[in-house]
């Protein structure tokens, strides 16, 4: 079992990598917003939709780690700033780890111009409806910048299994690529 956690900040291309490595791999594509935008028509990004949200990503999760299948990538916006967040981390390696299963964490950086004009891209509104509203979607970008620091600092990670990518001027395909080379996916 193998579990690929590409992470960082919003319209980085975490998503799109993560298809694009699916689509050149055996893994499975779980991307964060799915549970996301199962729940908020319902309860909007309350807490009730952060909460639901947890608890089928780690139904989900397990459900994978007990499974024959080759494995799963997932996407992440991790707030290094958070407490809750390297909980939520180390409890998701964790379920993939007790089942002998190998982890591998992709970050992901981008400029933030870059981001910007990736936050509008159809690929994205296709698959995150809440995107949708671009105006605000961008102003949450920005505003979650003076907030949360969303990409590591170096030595931060210290796990074996990582590699951190600048995909500014990166093709998803380019990303997917030295992504499967690096850990032989």
């Amino acid at each position: 079992m193998k579990f690929v956690l590409i992470f960082g900040p919003q319209a980085v291309g975490k998503m799109t990598v993560g298809q694009e490595l699916a689509r050149i791999t055996d893994l499975k594509l779980f991307h964060n917003h799915m549970t996301l935008e199962l729940l908020s028509p319902i309860f909007d990004f309350g807490p009730e939709t952060w909460r639901l949200s947890t608890l089928f990503r780690f139904e989900i999760f397990k459900a994978v780690a007990n499974s024959d299948l080759e494995g799963m990538i997932f996407t992440y916006v991790w707030a290094f700033n958070e407490k809750d967040d390297w909980e939520f981390v180390d409890n998701l390696c964790e379920i993939f780890e007790e089942k002998g299963g190998e982890v591998y964490f992709v970050e992901l950086e981008a400029d933030l111009d870059e981001r910007l004009d990736r936050n509008k891209t159809p690929n994205r509104l296709a698959h995150k409806p809440s995107k949708r509203d671009i105006e605000w979607s961008e102003n949450e970008l920005k505003s979650s910048m003076n907030q949360y620091r969303l990409n590591s600092v170096d030595g931060e990670i210290t796990r074996e299994n990582y590699i951190k990518i600048n995909n500014t001027k990166k093709s998803p395909e380019d990303v997917a690529k030295t992504i499967k080379e690096t850990f032989g996916l």
